[in-house]
């Protein structure tokens, strides 16, 4: 997979999180929590922009949010970013 689908799959992954929080279904979101990171560790070795590494460090606290609701909505924004990155040739 390249650096581009990577982060796109990232982005649904996140997005998935988001809406497993957002619904109720936390096993649904925990279950895409751990392919976002294997998506993480997919880009570590990648040539990125220094503000998608800052993004994937800061990734570890948004998961550590003990409110789901607020889980589920920084998951969505990061979601978002990581989607317009992969779109940028």
């Amino acid at each position: 997979m390249n650096v581009n689908q990577t982060l796109d799959a990232l982005a649904m992954d996140l997005k998935r999180v988001a809406q497993g929080y957002y619904s109720g279904s936390e096993v649904m979101a925990s279950r895409f929590v751990q392919e976002a990171f294997v998506r993480k560790e997919e880009l570590r070795n990648s040539k990125l922009k220094p503000y998608l590494r800052k993004l994937l460090s800061k990734m570890d606290e948004v998961f550590k949010e003990k409110d789901h609701k607020k889980l589920a909505e920084d998951a969505l924004m990061y979601s978002t970013l990581f989607q317009n990155a992969s779109l940028k040739k």
